[in-house]
């Protein structure tokens, strides 16, 4: 009797339909089911639905993982894992939470696991495949998908397509968001939206879905159109993307562990500002062959353009970011032939003799598009990148900057781990632009510092449309691409035109006040500010005194308020000082009562939008209720801080 109730009670998990996994307070929870051989999940917070049943699996050259499938077995842990980061948001961080692994064999009796580890505010969602019989597979295609309520909204951008753009060079992350646009709106290329992507729903739930731990072990993916009901299926790469070089499906060694999608779910954008999802599953690739000095850097080309990469302004702005004592001047484009090879060891070392470090540019081109800057085939293979690496390091270069990637398949992927493995070896950080999201990077690849994969400011540069929306893209980014990963937007303008003698050009519209706070509202290790000389006399004192002090990288990230698009409030610590950065891109005057309950009844330094538009100062402070008021032009802003 008793052998057969314990065969019972063994094969009694093998029978379940259904299993369950919540964060650690309970609020989040999601609710796996296996119906007729196929599995899906549903979300829900405080018992609210924010995903509606979704579909979960895989097609791979060893079989179907997303039909006749059948349970064999589940297992639950609990995470508690302390990590530092060095180059983010956040210095150190807790990450709790519950993990569920099922298991399912397919026809072939191969093995699927679905991971699903959720916390407070995140979920994060992987698959792992394992075969008795097979060493490798190719993965074909996910069908994970996210199904949300109808009348949910978006702030999602578009995939572009593949050889498009300046020199054929996208898609290179570089699209405009939507701005509340129902879900199933066709993407403007029908090619879907790229990751992170913002959604709110009816009940004034957000959630942000996004990836990481892409290595060369997997492609870059993103979400597809979204179906009229509001199902986004996650897509692979397009097969014309890098020029057509390489496939754009997976192949590795089994056990395979796919990337982790994640899933941010929060009442207000409080966890969505606040996310670590995006570093939480993943772990160092390599360790750090040195410390990497995050900081601030001068760079001619913002404003002063291609012609300015010459060996006189270089030093010009060397001397630019000795005055405002910045770690960092980026050398653009062009130096190899507008300087020549031959002149860089006297003017790196021109640089050193002030105190500034140097990064250099890099075209990452091999054959996938015509951007003809230079220098060119130093990055996209092994020997002339590693033999590039040795002769920086020989002349004490830090950094690079390597643009003009096209797309996410595996073999980008790969190129990518190559640059950052290579450029560890030979103690240089790297910086990517023309680029992929970086999908937990960041802690992957201890030398990797930032990437741009967004409309940054060289666009204000070329188009008054954008100068236009300079504002926007502050109240934009930070609740989209910047919650995710370091970005290098390249902020703080002071000239009136964003050209070199200011008699032409595009027109800023935003205030100084605003430009200063843009300091603080973009987080990037490396921070390229787009401050020219003549800004030393124009600005005052103590506008030039806080962008000498201003930190690269925090401790702790909070958000304060704000609404995509509209407004935004975000408050930063760097040891035991609070940055509180604020900006509005509405056209009329914002008025504001932020509460700060952290520092009630301290008394703060303000930098402020006068009526002239330039920047006031004054200090404020925080009442007995935590509150502080505070007033923003039209394009304007300001920042709170501690002295």
């Amino acid at each position: 009797m008793r052998k057969i109730l314990l065969t019972v009670l063994a094969i009694i998990p093998l029978l379940l339909q259904a299993q369950e996994v919540q964060g650690p307070n309970g609020s989040l929870k999601v609710r796996l089911t296996l119906s007729d051989g196929k599995v899906s999940y549903s979300v829900t917070y405080n018992n609210n639905t924010v995903l509606e049943q979704s579909p979960l699996g895989l097609e791979t050259s060893i079989g179907s993982f997303s039909t006749a499938l059948k349970i064999c077995k589940e297992s639950t842990r609990f995470i508690d894992d302390t990590y530092s980061l060095s180059h983010a948001k956040t210095s150190r961080v807790h990450y709790k939470a519950n993990e569920l692994v099922c298991s399912y064999l397919n026809a072939n009796n191969d093995t699927l696991q679905i991971i699903f580890r959720v916390s407070n505010n995140d979920i994060s969602q992987a698959y792992r495949i394992a075969s008795a019989k097979r060493s490798h597979c190719t993965i074909d295609h996910e069908v994970t998908g996210f199904d949300f309520p109808v009348k949910t909204t978006t702030f999602i951008t578009p995939q572009a397509p593949a050889g498009a753009g300046w020199e054929k060079t996208k898609p290179s992350y570089e699209e405009e968001y939507t701005i509340e646009e129902p879900i199933g709106t066709l993407s403007k290329y029908n090619l879907g939206y790229t990751f992170p992507a913002l959604f709110h729903l009816e009940n004034s739930h957000w959630v942000l879905l996004s990836e990481t731990g892409v290595s060369s072990r997997y492609v870059g993916t993103r979400l597809s159109d979204g179906t009229k009901d509001g199902l986004y299926s996650i897509a692979f790469p397009d097969k014309k993307e890098n020029d057509g070089l390489g496939d754009n499906s997976v192949t590795a060694s089994l056990p395979l562990l796919t990337s982790w999608k994640t899933i941010t779910v929060g009442e207000t954008l409080k966890p969505i500002v606040e996310t670590t999802s995006a570093y939480d599953v993943v772990k160092p690739i390599y360790e750090p062959s040195q410390v990497y000095k995050p900081g601030r850097s001068t760079w001619s080309w913002i404003l002063w353009q291609d012609v300015s990469c010459n060996y006189q302004d270089q030093k010009t702005f060397i001397d630019l970011a000795a005055n405002m004592g910045y770690e960092y001047i980026l050398i653009d484009a062009l130096w190899d032939k507008q300087i020549g090879y031959e002149n860089m060891p006297s003017l790196i070392a021109y640089a050193q003799s002030k105190g500034v470090d140097v990064i250099l540019w890099y075209n990452s081109n091999g054959t996938w598009n015509d951007a003809p800057q230079g220098p060119k085939h130093r990055m996209d293979a092994a020997p002339a990148r590693q033999k590039e690496m040795e002769w920086m390091k020989s002349l004490g270069v830090k950094g690079i900057k390597v643009d003009f990637f096209g797309g996410d398949k595996q073999i980008t992927m790969k190129l990518y781990e190559d640059i950052l493995t290579d450029a560890n070896k030979y103690g240089i950080f790297v910086n990517f632009h023309g680029t992929t999201l970086p999908r937990g990077w960041e802690r992957m690849y201890p030398n990797h510092m930032s990437s741009e994969a967004a409309l940054v400011s060289e666009n204000m540069v070329f188009n008054q449309y954008h100068t236009d929306k300079e504002a926007y893209s502050a109240t934009m980014l930070p609740f989209t691409r910047n919650a995710v990963s370091a970005m290098d937007f390249g902020p703080v303008f002071f000239n009136k035109r964003f050209s070199k003698d200011q008699t032409n050009g595009t027109i800023r519209k935003t205030t100084d006040a605003f430009e200063v706070a843009s300091s603080v509202i973009y987080q990037s290790p490396i921070q390229h500010f787009g401050i020219t000389p003549n800004n030393l006399t124009e600005q005052p004192d103590y506008v030039l005194d806080f962008m000498k002090k201003v930190p690269t990288v925090w401790d702790e990230t909070r958000f304060v308020d704000g609404y995509p698009g509209k407004y935004c409030v975000i408050a930063r610590r760097y040891g035991d000082r609070w940055y509180i950065a604020a900006a509005n891109a509405n056209e009329q005057p914002k008025q504001l009562v932020l509460s700060l309950p952290w520092l009630m009844g301290k008394e703060l330094t303000l930098i402020y939008d006068k009526a002239d538009r330039t920047a006031g100062l004054q200090t404020s402070k925080v009442d007995k209720k935590g509150n502080l008021k505070v007033e923003l032009q039209r394009q304007g802003g300001c920042v709170i801080y501690m002295k």
